[in-house]
């Protein structure tokens, strides 16, 4: 618990000074996750900070859940997460805006069935215990690869595990399988093969992706705060896509990311190239319309699996793109 968090949030209210053109807010908290992405590398190098014009507290979470959680407190301002995570929460209503798509998933979560569990092909699950952070991208995913193979849910026992308990499952020989992502899904590797991942699945009629998202009430408070973030994010995607081997494993941007994450250098260069960081020209499509309806598909695939009680008519309140750069 924050001490004193009534006096903050007072402040938070009450503080409204300008610094560079932007509305300084009090106490802004983000909070990440451990996907690798390029924004890691500005995260690492205090871009965010000179930006705005002030601190940011970056706290680390294990998944989506985590993140909403957080979130609906008021101790999140602004926070990335998954489009499974996106979909529950806009459906419950959660206040929030999508204002950066951050991330298309392709193998950089993956299932992997651990080396002598007896899984060859996807028939052999049937009786396997297979883990996944529940309401997550990877879970949303594994799911969509159950109901692909003709799989029933009581078919496959399926536990909810963060990544690094998967990991610890995973040594210990407690699970047969796992889908997420990094850096456990590195090290479940070494020591298993990947039966399908988040690009196949997609394929299949359900794709997955990550999002920057903000509160509505800080949004409408600071809009400048939330252009900057998405503008910093954005040019780091640019950075990447323009020169990729400047992420390569030797390279310092890998080790900021390793570093942040807890991934192993060696495997950042490849969970890099398990995604793709659409840029500031194909984010407004993305924004203004794509992505509401791929909440709105990801909703009624978790309404039908039971995992939310109903869904909306539209999304589209819950993502915007009037943050992105002018």
């Amino acid at each position: 618990m924050i001490p004193f968090a009534f006096p903050r949030r007072l402040l938070a209210a009450l503080s409204l000074a300008v610094l560079g053109g932007v509305a300084q807010a009090a106490d802004i908290t983000i909070g990440y996750q451990t996907g690798i992405d390029p924004t890691k590398v500005p995260q690492a190098d205090g871009a965010y900070e000179k930006a705005i014009g002030q601190p940011l507290d970056w706290r680390r979470f294990n998944s989506g859940p985590e993140v909403l959680t957080a979130i609906a407190s008021g101790d999140v301002q602004i926070g990335n997460l998954g489009s499974s995570p996106l979909a529950a929460a806009a459906s419950r209503g959660l206040p929030l805006v999508a204002f950066i798509v951050s991330a298309q998933i392709h193998s950089a979560e993956a299932l992997v069935v651990r080396t002598g569990s007896g899984i060859d092909k996807p028939e052999d699950l049937r009786g396997k215990t297979l883990a996944t952070p529940f309401v997550s991208t990877s879970h949303y995913s594994l799911l969509g690869a159950l109901k692909h193979w003709g799989i029933a849910p009581g078919q496959v026992k399926v536990v909810n595990l963060n990544p690094a308990e998967i990991a610890a499952a995973w040594k210990r020989g407690d699970i047969d399988g796992a889908f997420v992502w990094s850096p456990a899904l590195g090290e479940i590797q070494k020591t298993g093969k990947v039966l399908t991942d988040a690009a196949e699945v997609g394929q299949w009629g359900a794709p997955t992706f990550e999002v920057w998202v903000a509160r509505k009430d800080f949004a409408e408070q600071h809009p400048e705060v939330v252009a900057q973030f998405a503008k910093v994010s954005l040019q780091a995607f640019a950075d990447y896509n323009a020169n990729p081997s400047a992420w390569g494993e030797g390279s310092e941007n890998a080790a900021k990311i390793a570093r942040l994450t807890g991934s192993d250098v060696k495997d950042v260069p490849a969970l890099l190239a398990g995604s793709a960081f659409p840029e500031a020209a194909a984010q407004k499509p993305l924004l203004d319309g794509e992505t509401a309806r791929d909440i709105a598909a990801t909703a009624a695939f978790l309404k039908e699996q039971g995992k939310v009680d109903s869904v909306r008519d539209d999304y589209s309140a819950y993502v915007s793109s009037r943050f992105l750069p002018r």
